[in-house]
């Protein structure tokens, strides 16, 4: 699959070798994926579960990488290549009320860059053109105000408190172009 091209960045869905040698080491996944990992990978909430998670989903089903984890690659300005800044992506396919919940980690040294921004519009933009989605959730903790930004500025709508103790849940639901 191509991935999606935003001003700055090349989102890549993860494949079964990527998720493979991500669990080995940061330099494995380098090789497989073509770029620098940078240290602090794996970010925030994406962490060696996470991996192990999007990794037996997807060698579940294979056809489903849309619905998983994706590689948020900074395409390189001037001399060299991409560096892997964030993963993002879904928790699965759309289930049968057509809701899918969306998640993204950014490398601290790539934080408060605007980054999370592009992923957080490329990927449910990307979502509603499947014409399986009807809705994305997300979820956050209330004191994650840098996330809870990033949700509220590409069009989430709070919901209320999620399942979890002390998270908020957001949705968003596609433009009413899409909804036809």
């Amino acid at each position: 699959m191509a991935p999606i091209v935003t001003p700055r960045l090349d989102l890549v869905p993860a494949s079964l070798a990527a998720l493979d040698a991500e669990l080995r080491s940061p330099a494995e996944l380098a090789t497989v994926v073509g770029a620098e990992v940078p240290e602090g990978w794996p970010p925030g909430e994406y962490d060696l579960s996470a991996i192990r998670y999007f990794r037996d989903h997807l060698a579940a089903d294979p056809d489903a990488s849309d619905w998983y984890s994706w590689y948020a690659m900074l395409r390189p300005v001037g001399t060299g290549g991409p560096t892997l800044i964030a993963a993002a992506g879904f928790f699965g396919p759309p289930d049968d009320g057509g809701s899918v919940e969306i998640g993204y980690s950014v490398v601290p040294a790539f934080a408060g860059q605007g980054f999370a921004t592009e992923i957080a519009r490329a990927l449910p933009a990307h979502a509603f053109t499947t014409g399986r989605v009807r809705r994305i959730l997300a979820h956050s903790t209330a004191g994650n105000s840098g996330s809870v930004k990033v949700l509220q500025h590409v069009g989430f709508a709070y919901v209320g408190p999620g399942g979890d103790p002390g998270t908020v849940e957001y949705v968003m639901t596609p433009p009413l172009k899409a909804r036809r």
